[in-house]
Protein backbone atom coordinates (compact mmCIF):
# COMPACT_ATOMS: atom_id res chain seq x y z
CA UNK A 1 0.00 0.00 0.00
CA UNK A 2 1.34 3.43 -1.00
CA UNK A 3 0.40 6.61 0.87
CA UNK A 4 0.96 10.27 0.10
CA UNK A 5 3.46 12.20 2.23
CA UNK A 6 2.33 15.55 3.69
CA UNK A 7 4.26 18.38 5.29
CA UNK A 8 3.44 20.12 8.57
CA UNK A 9 1.08 22.51 6.74
CA UNK A 10 -0.96 19.67 5.26
CA UNK A 11 0.33 20.08 1.70
CA UNK A 12 1.13 17.00 -0.36
CA UNK A 13 4.83 16.78 -1.23
CA UNK A 14 4.23 14.87 -4.46
CA UNK A 15 5.84 11.63 -3.33
CA UNK A 16 4.56 8.40 -1.85
CA UNK A 17 5.86 5.84 0.63
CA UNK A 18 5.26 2.10 0.42
CA UNK A 19 4.04 0.66 3.71
CA UNK A 20 5.63 -2.73 4.52
CA UNK A 21 3.11 -5.49 3.86
CA UNK A 22 4.47 -7.64 6.71
CA UNK A 23 3.43 -4.94 9.21
CA UNK A 24 0.58 -2.99 7.60
CA UNK A 25 -0.87 -5.75 5.42
CA UNK A 26 -1.10 -9.01 7.36
CA UNK A 27 -4.05 -11.39 7.03
CA UNK A 28 -6.82 -10.74 9.54
CA UNK A 29 -8.78 -13.79 10.76
CA UNK A 30 -10.47 -15.02 13.93
CA UNK A 31 -7.19 -16.13 15.49
CA UNK A 32 -5.70 -12.67 14.97
CA UNK A 33 -8.84 -11.07 16.41
CA UNK A 34 -8.40 -13.15 19.56
CA UNK A 35 -4.77 -12.03 19.81
CA UNK A 36 -5.91 -8.40 19.61
CA UNK A 37 -8.47 -9.12 22.35
CA UNK A 38 -5.73 -10.52 24.59
CA UNK A 39 -3.53 -7.47 24.02
CA UNK A 40 -6.35 -5.05 24.88
CA UNK A 41 -7.27 -7.15 27.91
CA UNK A 42 -3.66 -7.05 29.11
CA UNK A 43 -3.43 -3.26 28.68
CA UNK A 44 -6.64 -2.57 30.59
CA UNK A 45 -5.75 -5.03 33.34
CA UNK A 46 -2.31 -3.48 33.78
CA UNK A 47 -3.90 -0.07 34.34
CA UNK A 48 -5.57 -1.30 37.53
CA UNK A 49 -3.66 -0.39 40.68
CA UNK A 50 -5.13 -3.14 42.82
CA UNK A 51 -4.92 -1.06 46.02
CA UNK A 52 -8.49 -1.82 47.15
CA UNK A 53 -8.84 -2.93 50.76
CA UNK A 54 -11.59 -3.32 53.34
CA UNK A 55 -11.30 -4.32 56.98
CA UNK A 56 -12.24 -7.83 57.94
CA UNK A 57 -13.38 -9.16 61.29
CA UNK A 58 -9.92 -9.40 62.81
CA UNK A 59 -9.01 -5.83 61.74
CA UNK A 60 -12.03 -3.89 63.00
CA UNK A 61 -11.68 -2.05 66.33
CA UNK A 62 -14.09 -3.32 68.97
CA UNK A 63 -14.55 -5.54 71.97
CA UNK A 64 -14.19 -9.30 71.69
CA UNK A 65 -16.61 -9.88 74.59
CA UNK A 66 -19.36 -12.41 73.90
CA UNK A 67 -22.61 -10.45 73.76
CA UNK A 68 -24.77 -13.05 75.50
CA UNK A 69 -24.75 -16.74 76.35
CA UNK A 70 -24.73 -19.31 73.61
CA UNK A 71 -28.08 -20.98 74.37
CA UNK A 72 -31.38 -20.19 75.98
CA UNK A 73 -31.99 -16.65 74.65
CA UNK A 74 -34.05 -17.60 71.62
CA UNK A 75 -31.75 -15.52 69.42
CA UNK A 76 -28.90 -16.35 67.13
CA UNK A 77 -25.39 -17.06 68.33
CA UNK A 78 -23.24 -13.94 68.59
CA UNK A 79 -19.51 -14.00 69.22
CA UNK A 80 -18.58 -10.31 69.41
CA UNK A 81 -19.59 -6.83 68.25
CA UNK A 82 -17.14 -7.20 65.32
CA UNK A 83 -19.48 -9.76 63.76
CA UNK A 84 -19.92 -8.90 60.02
CA UNK A 85 -23.72 -9.02 60.50
CA UNK A 86 -23.59 -5.97 62.78
CA UNK A 87 -23.27 -2.35 61.71
CA UNK A 88 -19.60 -1.36 61.98
CA UNK A 89 -18.43 -4.96 61.90
CA UNK A 90 -15.91 -6.49 59.56
CA UNK A 91 -16.66 -7.29 55.94
CA UNK A 92 -17.00 -10.90 54.81
CA UNK A 93 -14.45 -11.82 52.13
CA UNK A 94 -13.65 -8.17 51.45
CA UNK A 95 -11.27 -7.03 48.69
CA UNK A 96 -7.56 -7.26 49.37
CA UNK A 97 -4.59 -5.66 47.56
CA UNK A 98 -3.62 -7.72 44.53
CA UNK A 99 -1.76 -7.50 41.24
CA UNK A 100 -3.91 -7.56 38.10
CA UNK A 101 -1.02 -7.65 35.61
CA UNK A 102 -1.23 -10.18 32.79
CA UNK A 103 1.66 -11.67 30.85
CA UNK A 104 1.66 -11.72 27.07
CA UNK A 105 4.27 -13.43 24.92
CA UNK A 106 6.42 -11.18 22.75
CA UNK A 107 5.35 -12.78 19.48
CA UNK A 108 1.69 -12.46 20.45
CA UNK A 109 2.15 -8.79 21.34
CA UNK A 110 3.89 -8.05 18.05
CA UNK A 111 1.19 -9.83 16.06
CA UNK A 112 -1.52 -7.83 17.84
CA UNK A 113 0.21 -4.52 17.05
CA UNK A 114 0.60 -5.55 13.42
CA UNK A 115 -3.11 -6.41 13.27
CA UNK A 116 -4.07 -3.02 14.74
CA UNK A 117 -1.94 -1.16 12.18
CA UNK A 118 -3.30 -3.33 9.35
CA UNK A 119 -6.84 -2.53 10.42
CA UNK A 120 -6.15 1.21 10.26
CA UNK A 121 -4.44 0.85 6.89
CA UNK A 122 -7.40 -1.06 5.40
CA UNK A 123 -9.78 1.65 6.63
CA UNK A 124 -7.57 4.43 5.13
CA UNK A 125 -7.04 5.98 8.55
CA UNK A 126 -3.27 6.54 8.33
CA UNK A 127 -1.48 9.78 7.47
CA UNK A 128 2.24 10.13 6.76
CA UNK A 129 3.99 13.43 7.44
CA UNK A 130 7.60 14.36 6.87
CA UNK A 131 9.83 14.66 9.92
CA UNK A 132 9.37 17.99 11.70
CA UNK A 133 10.25 19.60 15.00
CA UNK A 134 9.09 22.49 17.17
CA UNK A 135 11.54 25.03 18.55
CA UNK A 136 9.32 25.50 21.61
CA UNK A 137 6.07 23.96 22.94
CA UNK A 138 3.11 25.68 21.28
CA UNK A 139 -0.41 24.25 21.43
CA UNK A 140 -1.73 26.64 18.78
CA UNK A 141 0.86 25.41 16.30
CA UNK A 142 -0.03 21.76 16.87
CA UNK A 143 -3.72 22.60 16.47
CA UNK A 144 -3.02 24.23 13.13
CA UNK A 145 -1.14 21.08 12.12
CA UNK A 146 -4.19 18.95 12.98
CA UNK A 147 -6.55 21.31 11.18
CA UNK A 148 -4.42 21.14 8.03
CA UNK A 149 -5.04 17.39 7.64
CA UNK A 150 -8.59 16.83 6.40
CA UNK A 151 -10.53 13.55 6.63
CA UNK A 152 -13.97 12.31 5.60
CA UNK A 153 -15.22 13.29 9.06
CA UNK A 154 -13.74 16.78 9.07
CA UNK A 155 -10.28 17.89 10.09
CA UNK A 156 -7.99 15.76 12.22
CA UNK A 157 -8.57 18.13 15.17
CA UNK A 158 -12.21 16.97 15.28
CA UNK A 159 -11.22 13.28 15.63
CA UNK A 160 -9.07 11.24 17.97
CA UNK A 161 -5.54 11.04 16.61
CA UNK A 162 -2.16 9.63 17.60
CA UNK A 163 1.15 10.88 16.25
CA UNK A 164 3.91 8.24 16.23
CA UNK A 165 7.41 9.73 16.22
CA UNK A 166 10.82 8.17 15.71
CA UNK A 167 12.35 9.07 19.08
CA UNK A 168 16.14 8.55 19.39
CA UNK A 169 17.08 5.70 21.70
CA UNK A 170 18.81 6.49 24.99
CA UNK A 171 22.53 5.60 25.06
CA UNK A 172 23.44 2.74 27.36
CA UNK A 173 25.46 3.50 30.46
CA UNK A 174 28.80 1.67 30.80
CA UNK A 175 29.02 -1.07 33.42
CA UNK A 176 31.29 -0.34 36.37
CA UNK A 177 34.07 -2.88 36.98
CA UNK A 178 33.88 -5.03 40.09
CA UNK A 179 36.69 -4.89 42.58
CA UNK A 180 38.38 -8.31 42.92
CA UNK A 181 37.38 -10.20 46.03
CA UNK A 182 39.37 -12.75 48.02
CA UNK A 183 42.83 -11.21 47.46
CA UNK A 184 43.69 -11.68 51.10
CA UNK A 185 45.83 -14.75 51.72
CA UNK A 186 46.94 -15.08 48.09
CA UNK A 187 50.46 -14.78 46.82
CA UNK A 188 51.77 -11.23 46.57
CA UNK A 189 52.38 -11.42 42.81
CA UNK A 190 48.87 -12.70 42.04
CA UNK A 191 47.35 -10.08 44.31
CA UNK A 192 49.25 -7.27 42.55
CA UNK A 193 48.20 -8.57 39.11
CA UNK A 194 44.53 -8.55 40.10
CA UNK A 195 44.72 -5.04 41.49
CA UNK A 196 46.56 -3.72 38.40
CA UNK A 197 43.92 -5.26 36.14
CA UNK A 198 41.21 -3.60 38.22
CA UNK A 199 42.96 -0.21 37.97
CA UNK A 200 43.13 -0.53 34.16
CA UNK A 201 39.43 -1.43 33.96
CA UNK A 202 38.60 1.46 36.27
CA UNK A 203 40.43 3.98 34.10
CA UNK A 204 38.69 2.65 30.98
CA UNK A 205 35.36 2.89 32.77
CA UNK A 206 36.01 6.54 33.69
CA UNK A 207 36.77 7.37 30.05
CA UNK A 208 33.64 5.55 28.90
CA UNK A 209 31.61 7.36 31.54
CA UNK A 210 32.79 10.74 30.25
CA UNK A 211 31.83 9.88 26.68
CA UNK A 212 28.49 8.53 27.94
CA UNK A 213 27.70 11.81 29.71
CA UNK A 214 28.47 13.75 26.52
CA UNK A 215 26.28 11.40 24.47
CA UNK A 216 23.52 11.71 27.06
CA UNK A 217 23.52 15.52 26.85
CA UNK A 218 23.33 15.32 23.04
CA UNK A 219 20.48 12.83 23.34
CA UNK A 220 18.54 15.16 25.64
CA UNK A 221 18.87 18.00 23.12
CA UNK A 222 17.63 15.75 20.28
CA UNK A 223 14.81 14.45 22.46
CA UNK A 224 13.70 17.99 23.24
CA UNK A 225 13.57 18.96 19.56
CA UNK A 226 12.03 15.75 18.20
CA UNK A 227 9.67 14.59 20.98
CA UNK A 228 9.39 16.72 24.11
CA UNK A 229 8.32 19.99 22.49
CA UNK A 230 5.77 18.22 20.28
CA UNK A 231 4.41 16.16 23.19
CA UNK A 232 4.02 19.27 25.35
CA UNK A 233 2.30 21.08 22.48
CA UNK A 234 -0.54 18.54 22.33
CA UNK A 235 -0.83 17.86 26.06
CA UNK A 236 -3.83 20.19 26.47
CA UNK A 237 -5.64 18.78 23.42
CA UNK A 238 -8.00 16.03 24.69
CA UNK A 239 -8.32 14.12 21.39
CA UNK A 240 -4.64 14.16 20.42
CA UNK A 241 -1.66 12.23 21.68
CA UNK A 242 2.02 11.80 20.82
CA UNK A 243 3.74 8.44 21.38
CA UNK A 244 7.15 6.98 20.77
CA UNK A 245 6.84 4.70 17.74
CA UNK A 246 8.76 1.95 19.55
CA UNK A 247 6.38 1.90 22.53
CA UNK A 248 2.87 2.15 21.11
CA UNK A 249 0.27 -0.42 22.17
CA UNK A 250 -2.81 -1.97 20.59
CA UNK A 251 -5.38 -0.19 22.75
CA UNK A 252 -4.07 3.27 21.82
CA UNK A 253 -4.14 2.46 18.11
CA UNK A 254 -7.65 0.99 18.17
CA UNK A 255 -9.00 3.78 20.37
CA UNK A 256 -7.80 6.46 17.94
CA UNK A 257 -9.74 7.40 14.82
CA UNK A 258 -6.62 8.22 12.80
CA UNK A 259 -2.92 7.42 13.04
CA UNK A 260 -0.28 9.93 11.96
CA UNK A 261 3.16 8.49 11.21
CA UNK A 262 6.32 10.52 10.88
CA UNK A 263 8.32 9.51 7.84
CA UNK A 264 11.20 8.01 9.82
CA UNK A 265 8.93 6.18 12.29
CA UNK A 266 7.89 3.64 9.66
CA UNK A 267 11.34 2.07 9.60
CA UNK A 268 11.46 2.06 13.41
CA UNK A 269 8.05 0.36 13.68
CA UNK A 270 9.10 -2.24 11.11
CA UNK A 271 12.33 -2.93 12.98
CA UNK A 272 10.59 -3.29 16.36
CA UNK A 273 7.79 -5.57 15.09
CA UNK A 274 10.04 -7.81 12.98
CA UNK A 275 12.60 -8.74 15.62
Amino acid sequence: MKLEVFDINGKALGRQIELPSDVFGIELNKNVEHVVYLAVKQYLANQRQGTHKSKERNEVAGSTRKLHRQKGTGGSRKGSIKNPLYRGGGRIFGPRPRNYELKLNKKVSRLARKAALTNKALENRIFIVEDFKFEAPKTKRYLSFLNSLSTNKGSLAENKSILLLNVPSTPLAPAAPKKPQGTRGRKEQLKNDLLKKFEVELSEYEKALTSYENALSEHENKLKDIYTNIALSCRNIPNADVINAANFNVYQVLNADYIVLSESSISQITEVLNK
